[in-house]
């Protein structure tokens, strides 16, 4: 039990440190010319779609679907995480805090490795492969985060970095949560999967693909497909040894 603690806490503060990570890389220079670094920018924002929607497709709304039993409450679930995720933008709006991509840092964040702490003593493998994505999706999400605060007034280099440090701290404690309170209760952890399908969902095409598109431009659209298509191909590295 201790080492499967140990496991979850590691899995879950590596996929988190990708968010800081990200950020750092973004703090560390500029590229020039700037229509490279908007086309760069834009493709890392429809990079980390692709792979949230790799996630949702692969992983959370299979799994998601057998630990409920393949039960047809499955659909109204996925229909409450969109809700429930629309209702959170709506009040992070009212109150002046829309910044969509740290929202959708945090919000997928938790309850992926909510998650992935319950799947671990169920399905170590696909647990695994949820941590890679999980840290894959950090990433771009991380940097471009750190471009969308740093522009915001009063936050520096080194308080937009500090505050998305802090973030990796929820990684293990939701971890830790799935797993002694999940794990054996295979429907509720079933439903955050699906709530977390739901609203990661809506905030792909709420806030992230139309953060993606450029004019004229094709390196966003591909960014989607290969964001996608390395959640794919990391689920099939896991399935298939």
């Amino acid at each position: 039990m201790f080492l499967d603690v140990l496991y979850v806490i590691g899995l879950t503060t590596l996929a988190g440190a990708c968010i800081p990570l990200g950020g750092l890389l973004a703090s560390v220079e500029r590229i020039s010319p700037n229509w490279l670094e908007l086309e760069f920018r834009h493709f890392l924002i429809a990079f980390g779609g692709g792979i949230l929607l790799g996630a949702v497709s692969v992983v959370l709304i299979p799994q998601g679907q057998e630990s409920m039993g393949d039960s047809l409450w499955a659909i109204p679930t996925i229909i409450a995480g969109g809700l429930l995720f629309f209702a959170v933008e709506r009040v992070l709006g009212l109150k002046r805090r829309e910044s969509p991509q740290l929202m959708g840092v945090m919000l997928d964040f938790v309850p992926e490795a909510t998650a992935l702490g319950g799947l671990t003593l169920v399905s170590p493998k696909i647990a695994l492969l949820m941590a890679v994505l999980i840290a894959l999706q950090n990433l771009p999400e991380g940097f471009n985060a750190y471009r969308e605060l740093s522009s915001l007034p009063g936050y520096t280099s080194r308080k937009t970095l500090a505050f998305m440090g802090c973030l990796v701290s929820a990684g293990p404690a939701a971890g830790l949560l799935g797993y002694f309170f999940l794990s054996e209760q295979p429907v509720i952890l079933g439903a955050v999967m699906l709530v977390a399908s739901g609203g990661i969902l809506y905030l792909i095409f709420q806030d992230i693909a139309p953060q993606s598109r450029l004019e004229r431009h094709w390196g966003p659209p591909l960014g989607a497909v290969a964001g996608y298509c390395l959640a794919l191909f990391s689920h099939g590295l896991v399935t298939h040894f």
